[in-house]
């Protein structure tokens, strides 16, 4: 089936533009007589146009009239571009394109990077793996977390790359920072990321060593790029185990719209599967989002994205170190995020690009103590790109951040911290190609908090060179800073920004159906933030180092496709209130993921499933002498989802069901501990155990006015 279709699986993407006046199509062959899968067929100086399917066949409506040209674009071939004029008649063409450079033999930067898009070839991952990995149920960070250099950490369920802490990396929309990426939580029950693989057409995971355009992250940034306008009305209705949503996309040509809700109560869900935890009112959530994109002239595009979120539950929690002792928690919490944007080519050849982004988030904890937590944050971002040649792109720009931190913490008496922050920083770099096998970026990042009254200067630097057919050597180096964390800075915000540098050395080879990737980091910690004093100070270290390994071949098996990674980390710090240098509770020194997908053409199922092994972590017994001297059982998972899709009154309709867990291996995160001794000195203590052994979703989502065919499916969509 085809790459659009599998997106309609989930009920988010678009496939085609409506009938409008004047019909174009046509097949788009490569100058040895193959079908080009993805070229991209446009009207020069329009957003009209289409992209070439399995066939090499196209076909989108204009309103334009008169003469045009008619541009074909295909990595690795010759531009096409033809006169034509349009009036009344539809025009259909057969077209050929000139193979050049392969893109397979083409210079990119690659060091650190994991791109999933379906509009390139070139790239590790399809937008689409996102959503049909098994075991994250189209969690964008469940997905990502089958990828080298990343760490699971079930009871949190957030993204830890390379021996960072889950703060260490941040989550961008459009070049603009997301301050709360997760949904609201507590300790030991994992968040999920807040936003839909569907809302973007690309992805960008960086392990490490990213463009002098981002900042503020010491590890790691996924950069998602959001989808242009769409071309499509469609109604969307989910009927899912946990709630349903209903969604309604309008477009106008230029124009789209679209709003959707859902709600999702897991009472019933748990009265039916036996859970670990003690609930008094089940997790339960609701979300609407608004979507508004316009394009503004021939070059450019208007954007408005809107969300609001509320989530909360109430438990009983035992207390650590005795299992029968409850207390009871309840949390709350509201999010509310506004992105907007605005693309133009400006100065003839500048393309410019104007962002801006606010959140509020409030969460309220109760407990034998009350915690009221509001963090507000609004950004605005500018940047100018332009290739001054062939050889030679520029692009630089500037952000300023606002942000606020108010905390209440009750127990007794009140305690109160409030912070404001003016984060300011501009960035140049550079890509230079000195020749079609060797390219380089160097960047320079300037920032500087009021908050902490100082500023840094950050370089930058990746490499990359072209050894033979389809493989490559890259080199990274780069200094990254962040400022600490409010809640590190209570007692005083008199301290720096911490500091890593990242050092990335990359082999690639890439052949047709085939990918297989090596990787070596070395990560350095500076100024790190301790606790332990009276005051927190910047005496803080540690380091990350490591080899990454991935390989993916999507050709061996027809109709199916895998890859396999691996992760080796060998990691320390000493920060925050440890006592010496140690291994974190959040690096595990092996990771593993092996990810398959298979598309059934008789049953008109996909079957995906993901086996993950992890090394057990280090966590702190107080029974030994030795700080984080302890590890806990090897952490297993193995995980499906079967996606069958047919027809309801000729509308296109997926059922699915995901499961985790499935062979119920015993998950240990760590152990609680009480916090004294008993009569004979020793600390009783409980593991850490998830929510329940399993969980099990089952779902419906049908599309209103599509209308599936079957055996459609190709292995090439996988």
């Amino acid at each position: 089936m085809k790459k659009e279709l599998l997106s309609i699986v989930f009920g988010l993407f678009c496939l085609m533009v409506h009938a409008q006046s004047i019909t174009i199509k046509g097949v788009v062959k490569s100058n040895t007589g193959e079908n080009i899968i993805g070229a991209n067929i446009v009207l020069r100086g329009t957003y009209d146009g289409a992209s070439s399917d399995l066939d090499g066949q196209f076909r989108f409506n204009t309103e334009e009239k008169g003469k045009q040209v008619l541009q074909i674009t295909y990595i690795g071939f010759d531009t096409l571009s033809m006169s034509l004029e349009l009036k009344d008649q539809n025009l259909e063409f057969n077209l050929n394109l000139k193979e050049t450079v392969n893109e397979l033999n083409a210079v990119t930067i690659v060091a650190g990077v994991f791109e999933a898009s379906d509009t390139k070839k070139s790239v590790i991952l399809k937008s689409v793996d996102i959503a049909l990995t098994a075991g994250a149920v189209a969690d964008i960070t469940g997905a990502m977390l089958t990828l080298p250099g990343t760490v699971r950490n079930q009871e949190s369920g957030q993204l830890l790359v390379r021996g960072g802490a889950a703060y260490e990396t941040r989550t961008l929309i459009d070049g603009l920072y997301v301050q709360n990426a997760y949904n609201s939580t507590t300790g030991n029950l994992p968040a999920r990321n807040r936003f839909s693989p569907f809302m973007f057409k690309g992805m960008m995971f960086s392990s490490g060593g990213y463009s002098a355009e981002y900042g503020q992250a010491l590890s790691s940034a996924l950069i998602l790029n959001s989808s242009d306008v769409a071309t499509q009305n469609t109604t969307g209705i989910q009927l899912l185990s946990v709630g349903g949503g209903l969604s309604q996309q309008k477009s106008w040509g230029k124009s789209s719209l679209s709003v959707s809700g859902t709600y999702s109560n897991l009472s019933p869900y748990f009265k039916l599967i036996k859970q670990n935890f003690d609930w008094k009112q089940a997790p339960e959530s609701g979300n609407v989002e608004l979507s508004f994109k316009t394009k503004t002239s021939s070059t450019g595009i208007f954007k408005f994205y809107a969300s609001g979120l509320s989530n909360g539950f109430n438990m009983n929690v035992a207390v650590d170190g005795d299992e029968k002792q409850k207390m009871p928690l309840k949390l709350s919490g509201e999010n509310l995020y506004l992105n907007t944007s605005y693309r133009d080519v400006v100065f003839k050849d500048w393309t410019l690009f104007v962002g801006s982004a606010y959140t509020w988030n409030r969460d309220k904890i109760r407990q034998n103590f009350q915690l009221n937590t509001l963090q507000q944050s609004a950004q605005t971002r500018f940047t100018l790109t332009k290739s001054l040649s062939e050889a030679v792109k520029l692009k630089f720009g500037a952000e300023h951040i606002w942000s606020g931190f108010d905390e209440n913490y009750t127990e007794g008496e009140t305690f109160k911290t409030l912070h404001n922050e003016n984060y300011l920083a501009a960035f140049a770099e550079t890509d230079l190609k000195f020749s079609e096998k060797w390219l380089a970026r160097v960047g320079v990042r300037a920032e500087h908090s009021t908050l902490l009254g100082r500023g840094n200067v950050a370089p930058r630097l990746s490499t990359a060179y072209i050894l033979g057919k389809g493989e490559q050597l890259a080199f990274s180096f780069g200094q990254f800073y962040q400022t600490p964390e409010h809640t590190q800075m209570r007692r005083s915000t008199d301290v720096g920004f911490e500091q890593a540098d990242h050092y990335i050395l990359t082999y690639q080879k890439q052949v047709e159906g085939y990918i297989f990737r090596v990787e070596g980091y070395y990560k350095n910690y500076h100024n790190l933030l301790k606790t332990t004093a009276e005051l927190p100070q910047n005496t803080g270290y540690g380091y990350a180092r490591g080899i990454d390994l991935f390989w993916r071949d999507s050709k061996s098996i027809k109709n199916g496709d895998y890859y396999v990674s691996y992760s080796f980390l060998d990691t320390e710090r000493n920060y925050r209130d440890f006592p010496t240098q140690a291994t974190p509770y959040f690096a595990a020194k092996h990771n593993v993921a092996v990810v398959y997908k298979h598309w059934i053409h008789g049953l008109n199922t996909m079957l995906s499933t993901t086996y993950a092994f992890q090394s057990g972590r280090p966590y702190n017994d107080p029974n030994s002498s030795v700080f984080n001297g302890s590890r806990t059982p090897v952490f297993q998972d193995l995980s499906l989802t079967l996606s069958y899709i047919t027809n309801i009154k000729d509308n296109f309709t997926v059922v699915y069901i995901a499961a985790n867990n499935v062979p119920g291996f015993r998950q240990v995160s760590g152990y609680r501990y009480a916090s004294t001794p008993d009569e004979q000195g020793h600390f009783s203590g409980s593991p850490i155990l998830p929510p329940a052994k399993r969980f099990i979703f089952l779902g419906l989502i049908m599309t209103i006015g599509e209308k599936f065919v079957k055996n459609q499916g190709n292995n090439d969509d996988l």
